[in-house]
Order: structure tokens, then C-alpha cells, then sequence
């Protein structure tokens, strides 16, 4: 037995691809079992549950899984099935022994041609290869169980004197700190009986990373600080920022030339943010679309049958809006990986051919030969965005899924990846769990890509017209007038210095309001110019965000105080009483706005509106994004929470108010999960940095995602400042909500 998981990978990396071509490969049983390994059979789950599953399921059950098992050794060739002309084998939709493995000729089924090329049976060769797989895994677990229960001879073991037990409980899905975890959720997958599609569980992602998109460019416009960070960490990640082979920096970086650079990282940034909302906005509407029509077709859902037209369609075009939003996250690794301080040492930059120019050639920097746990992390991560052939052969989830393993087994793997290409990585791994999802629908999983390459075209242009191209922003920022925003957007000279830690006073006051202002005309430059060159700019999810009747939270002018014994008004609501503004000065079209109280938005249940005819599968029909879903309800009487000490302390860092509270400190990561689990949050970990929060005890369902800090297990207060701006502007939540627990 192979001691390593996934020993499929490890072959495939071992072996030479030619003689795997010519000759076959000589670790075949690492291709047809791979979920057969000493590493994960010998820990405390996963062989309870494939005993369990393969125990009580017939094997048609397992047909389509065992066969997508498969594809990584047929894909590279580690596996050869054989091949027989003009025959079907039945496996899927077979109840009994006779039915299943069935050979049929075509000659003898008006049918039998059609499954195959549809890919609702199979081919004999490869349905040898499942039977295989089948056999010699079922020898297996009835072996282990003669040797667990060596006391019961076989014969009397399957006997009426000792009767089927109802099926056991055992706790799966969560990690070792208990909380639910994805990566542990995929792992045991292969394990357990086959799991239906969970459309549930990918709205509630979809829905919070949508919003999480949007609270970004919230953030980006509201808080300088953010703006200031965000724009360091891009610059940080910038190719530019890479010695070339004879150890000169870039020209860019020269003073005559820096505005260049700067525009660059400006526009890095927009083209970022804006993406990111445009493209997961697109997959939750499909999502909802989905859901809809399984819902009106639940009935007609057999796997004997076709699925009904309308809901087979549309998930065929969220199967290619998903290999089309991928894209966006794999460029931006692409771009910024090899140059992230922690894996830049390992790499070296061509001598460009022109100083201006954008294109970099970037390579292993000579001499440094790469070993390890390094040469992992670079081949996984090289698979994902340059190495197409690799990718499709391995398949994104299998490589996310490897990659997120070897970081959480190797505390040395992890510290390659930086913080910003974590978060990269997290939304590659969401859209690669969405793919994974759509695998398990068999059997009409395997026919998903058929379709799409018979529409391909339509597919294409209705993405197109879904997903604005914000590539048309690049000339317009690259231009010559630009040079004086992307200067001035370049934090160096303390123009974005938020000293919102401090204690008020005159001076920080000022600070804050210069900051702010300076923020301002930034984005009312770009705002002008996006709106200025993106075609059908009012079509997009950015524009529906920005005209939204939502206000960014600034600083009012200093008042001095008046003396006063009472402290009344503490951080129970004062926080809230900031001067607004519009999110986006382009609409704007009155004078600046008085001074009102802020008030949280409150979202109702997910509506959905049809944009185009629901009776073409091509145009299914779309849905509201998230957060455009009611307008921004009237302040409402929020809860209190009662909780521990430790509890508060998070809170009070989280809606910090210098004027109450000391200077606070950091917030290590586990007090903030037992925090928000205090609160009634169902808390699950994603991939990469990600983590979702879904609320179970407040008024409205929708989720939040927060990154936990890396490589460092606790959160600045900074950004400690932001989660608690986005816990308001989620939930209405502020400081006066918690309170100290009585003790019993």
C-alpha cells in the first residue's frame, strides 16, 4: 500500500511521462486506488467511513465516483483502458447484480450508441477499469473486517445471527479545533457514501464573498488606512519590485519614471476589486438560477433520465461561468506570486527591453537550486497559472486541494505564501469547491462539457455581455494626465496617515479629515474615468453598488468639548453619529449632505427578477446581486449580547473608541472565532485565509467572510478597525451591544 496520500500525484511527478506513453505505468495501482494510502486509511476516520459507505451501498452507487477516481491516471496516461468497438456496459441506474456490468451491443439497443456518446454509460473499457477498482477495493474491506473480527468465522459473520446494525454515528466535517473545515470536508468526501449537489452551501459562500467584493471597495473609498495598506501590499507583489539577473532595479522604479509605477499599482488595485465583484456576482446569480429551476423540476429528477432542459442548461453555463471566472484569480497569482517577499529570493527578473514597458520575463534566479517543501509549493502553484496542460490534466480542485494540505501539514509551506496570495489562492479555491460540487451531480456531471462545446459561442458572448472588460481602464490610466492622481494616490508622504487610535483631539481630528479628503479626490478621478470609458458601465454590478443610497462614514470638524461630568453618550452610539458622504460622487447632484445618523443596513431574504427569457437555456435567466436587495432599512432596535470576558475584550477592539477604551492590542485569531461563535455564528473554514461566519441567531441570513491573519495568528488592531466597520454595515452591530456576562 502506498504510504503517501494522494500516491496518484506522486507516480505521475516519479515517472517519466514518455515511458508512461509507450509502456505503461509501473505504479498502476497508484492510479486505479488512490484513496487506498497508509496516510490517510491509518488515521482516526476515514477508514470507519469507507467501510461504513462501501458497507451498506451497492456498488452502481459508487460507479460514477470510482470513475472520476480514474481521471488523473487516464489523463496522464498512467492507465490505458481497453478498447471495444460497437458496445455499451450499463452501470449507472443498475439495481442488480445482472443489470450491472451489463455488455450491450449497439445492433441489439436503439439506445446503446447514444449513452455512450452522451456519457450516460460507459465504454467497456472503462467500465472494466470501475469493476476493477470495485473488486479488488471490496477484497479489501472484507478482509480487514475477517482480521478486526478474527474471532467470528466469515460464514457465521454474515449471518442472521448477527443482524444489520443501524448505521452509526461519527462526527465528520470538522477539524481539530472543532470548527467545521472545507479542507476536511473534501478529504473525507471520497470516503463517505456519494453526496448529493449543495446548493445551499454554495449560495451562502457565492453570497459572502460577493459581499465581501463589495465590502472591499467600500473600504478602499472609506478608510485611508485600508487604501494606504492595500496599495503597499500590491506595490509589495509588483514584478517591478524584482532585482533583474545582474541585480539592477527596474526603470520604473527610477524617480523620473516612478509615476509610472504608481499608476500601475493604481490600476492593479481598481482592476482587482471591480473583477472580483463582477464575477462572483455573476456565479451567485447563476447559483440562484440553478436553485429555482431544481426547485420547479424536483419531481422530474431521476438518474435514469435526462434532467429537464431549462435546469440541465443552466447548470452547464454556471459549469462555464466557473472556468471563466477562474481566470481572474489565476491572472492576478500569476502577476504576483514570484514576486511576494517571501518567495522572491528564489527568482530574477529579465533586463527589460524598453523602460516603459509592462511585460516582464521572470526566472529561477541562477544558482539557487529550489529543494523541498519550496520545489512543492512552485510546482502546485506553476500548475494552477502556467502550466494549462497540467491544470486540465490534474484538474483545479485536485490541485487546490493538494496545495491547501501540504500548507496546513508544513509549517515551512505555509510561510512561502504571503498574506495578500493567500487571498488569491482562497478565491481560486471557492470557484474550484463550486467545480468540485458540480462533479458530484452524476451521472449528468460527465455530460456538462459536451454541451458546452456544442454552444460554446453563445456561452461566450452571453459572459461577455455579463462581465463588464475593465481592461479598457488600462490606457486611460497609463495616460500622461493621469500621472498627478497616481502620484498623489501613492501613500509615502503621510498623506493618508488615520491616527483613528488616538484620542480625539483638534490635531487628530484635522489628520483624519485631511486623509479622508485626500482619499476623495482619488476616487472621484477614477469614478470620472471608469465611467468615461467602460462600455455599458450602468450595466455593471460596480454601478448598481456605487448608486446604491449607502454612505461612506467620515470625520465631522473638531467642536470643542463642552465640560461635562456625565459620559452618557459613550460608545453605545456616538461612533455613529459621523458626517456621510456618497459612496461615489457621480451621483451626486446636490450640495454636501447634513450630518445625519448612520443607519445600518439591514438585508431581507435574496429576491430574484428575470433580465432576459427564462425559456432559452442559453439566456437563463439572472438575479439581484446580493446586496441590492432592499433599500437601507430604517435603524433598527438591535440585541444585546451578554457575554464572557474574554467575549468583550474582542469587542471592544472591534468597535474600539479611543475615548473609552486604552490602546488596544492585538487579537489572536482563536478569540475571535470563540467571539463570534459566542454570538450565534456558525463558523466554517474555507481554503486559503478564508473563513465564512453564517449567523443563526439574528434576523437576516446572510453570511461574512473574514481572512485569518498570516503568517501571524493575530489581528492588528487596524484590521480589527475594518472587521468592525463591516460587522455594522452587515448587522447594524456597535460597541453599546455587548455586555459583561453575570456570573452564576
Amino acid at each position: 500500500m502506498p504510504a503517501s496520500h494522494r500516491p496518484d500525484f506522486a507516480a505521475f511527478r516519479q515517472e517519466h511521462a514518455v515511458d508512461r506513453h509507450e509502456h505503461g505505468s509501473k505504479l498502476k495501482d497508484h492510479f486505479m486506488w488512490p484513496i487506498v494510502n497508509q496516510e490517510d486509511l491509518s488515521g482516526p476516520k476515514l477508514m470507519l467511513l469507507l467501510l461504513n459507505a462501501r458497507g451498506r451501498l451497492i456498488p452502481p452507487a459508487f460507479a460514477a465516483v470510482d470513475y472520476e477516481g480514474l481521471w488523473f491516471g487516464k489523463a496522464t496516461k498512467g492507465l490505458h483502458p481497453e478498447f471495444l468497438h460497437h458496445h455499451t456496459v450499463i452501470m449507472h441506474g443498475a439495481t442488480n447484480a445482472e443489470e450491472y456490468g451489463k455488455l450491450i451491443h449497439w445492433d441489439s439497443h436503439p439506445d446503446a450508441e447514444e449513452w455512450v456518446r452522451n456519457r450516460k454509460q460507459f465504454l467497456p473499457g472503462d467500465a472494466l477499469l470501475v469493476l476493477e477498482v470495485q473488486e479488488r477495493l471490496m477484497k479489501f474491506l472484507v478482509d480487514c473486517c475477517h482480521q478486526i473480527l478474527h474471532k467470528i468465522p466469515p460464514d457465521t459473520m454474515i449471518s442472521e445471527e448477527y443482524p444489520i446494525q443501524p448505521e452509526p454515528t461519527l462526527k465528520t466535517d470538522s477539524d481539530a479545533s472543532g470548527f467545521v473545515s472545507l479542507a476536511v470536508i473534501t478529504a473525507e468526501a471520497p470516503y463517505k457514501r456519494p453526496a448529493g449537489l449543495d446548493f445551499s452551501h454554495l449560495l451562502k459562500v457565492l453570497e459572502a464573498r460577493t459581499l465581501a467584493a463589495e465590502d472591499h471597495i467600500w473600504s478602499l473609498r472609506e478608510d485611508p488606512a485600508y487604501f494606504s495598506e492595500q496599495f503597499r501590499e500590491i506595490l509589495d507583489h509588483r514584478e517591478e519590485m524584482l532585482p533583474d539577473t545582474k541585480g539592477n532595479p527596474h526603470p520604473v522604479t527610477q524617480p523620473h519614471r516612478i509615476n509610472t509605477l504608481w499608476s500601475r499599482v493604481l490600476l492593479n488595485m481598481v482592476l482587482n476589486a471591480y473583477s472580483n465583484l463582477e464575477v462572483f456576482s455573476v456565479l451567485y446569480n447563476q447559483v440562484l438560477v440553478c436553485i429555482q429551476l431544481e426547485k420547479s423540476s424536483r419531481n422530474d429528477i431521476d438518474p435514469a433520465k435526462d434532467l429537464p432542459k431549462l435546469y440541465f442548461h443552466a447548470l452547464a453555463l454556471f459549469k462555464f461561468y466557473l472556468d471563466q471566472a477562474v481566470m481572474v484569480p489565476l491572472e492576478q497569482l500569476e502577476h504576483s506570486e514570484f514576486a511576494s517577499p517571501p518567495i522572491r529570493k528564489f527568482f530574477a527578473r529579465m533586463p527589460p527591453p524598453d523602460p516603459y514597458t509592462s511585460d516582464m520575463n521572470v526566472i529561477p534566479r541562477a544558482g539557487l537550486k529550489i529543494t523541498g517543501v519550496d520545489k512543492e509549493i512552485m510546482f502546485l502553484i506553476q500548475t494552477l497559472w502556467k502550466d494549462d496542460w497540467g491544470l486540465f490534466i490534474a484538474r483545479l480542485p485536485l490541485v487546490v486541494d493538494e496545495l491547501e494540505r501540504l500548507m496546513q501539514a508544513d509549517p515551512k509551506a505555509d510561510a512561502l505564501i504571503s498574506a495578500y496570495v493567500a487571498k488569491i489562492l482562497g478565491d481560486i479555491a471557492i470557484i474550484a469547491q463550486c467545480l468540485k460540487q458540480l462533479e458530484l451531480y452524476q451521472p449528468w456531471a460527465a455530460q456538462f462539457d459536451q454541451v458546452i462545446q456544442s454552444k460554446i459561442d453563445t456561452y461566450r458572448d452571453i459572459w461577455n455581455e455579463l462581465v463588464p472588460n475593465f481592461g479598457q481602464l488600462y490606457d486611460a490610466f497609463l495616460k500622461k494626465e493621469f500621472d498627478e492622481v497616481a502620484r498623489f494616490a501613492e501613500p509615502s508622504d503621510g498623506k493618508f496617515t488615520y491616527p483613528y487610535s488616538k484620542r480625539r483631539t483638534k490635531e487628530t481630528v484635522d489628520t483624519m479629515r485631511r486623509a479622508e479628503a485626500n482619499l476623495d479626490i482619488i476616487w472621484t478621478k477614477i469614478d470620472q474615468i471608469t465611467q468615461k470609458n467602460v462600455t455599458d458601465f450602468k450595466e455593471t454590478a460596480l454601478y448598481t453598488l456605487l448608486s446604491r443610497p449607502r454612505t461612506l462614514r467620515r470625520t465631522p470638524e473638531w467642536v470643542e468639548p463642552i465640560k461635562t461630568d456625565s459620559k452618557a453618550e459613550s460608545i453605545t452610539n456616538r461612533d455613529l453619529w459621523e458626517l456621510n458622504k456618497p459612496l461615489s460622487r457621480l451621483f451626486l447632484d446636490e450640495p454636501a449632505q447634513e450630518p445625519k445618523k448612520f443607519k445600518p443596513e439591514v438585508k431581507s431574504k435574496t429576491k430574484v427578477k428575470t433580465k432576459r427569457d427564462p425559456t432559452e437555456p442559453a439566456t437563463a435567466e439572472q438575479a439581484t446581486p446580493p446586496a441590492d436587495e432592499a433599500e437601507p432599512a430604517a435603524e433598527a432596535t438591535q440585541p444585546t449580547f451578554a457575554v464572557d470576558a474574554k467575549a468583550l475584550k474582542v469587542f471592544r477592539t472591534l468597535f474600539f473608541d479611543p475615548e473609552v477604551t486604552s490602546t488596544p492590542g492585538l487579537i489572536p485569531w482563536n478569540d475571535f472565532l470563540y467571539a463570534m461563535a459566542a454570538t450565534g455564528f456558525k463558523i466554517e473554514k474555507l481554503y486559503g485565509s478564508v473563513w465564512q461566519f453564517t449567523p443563526t441567531k439574528l434576523d437576516v441570513e446572510r453570511g461574512i467572510h473574514f481572512h485569518e491573519p498570516h503568517p501571524m495568528g493575530k489581528i492588528p488592531f487596524e484590521t480589527a478597525r475594518r472587521h468592525g466597520r463591516r460587522l455594522t454595515r452587515a448587522y447594524g452591530w456597535h460597541g453599546g451591544m455587548f455586555i459583561l456576562k453575570e456570573k452564576s
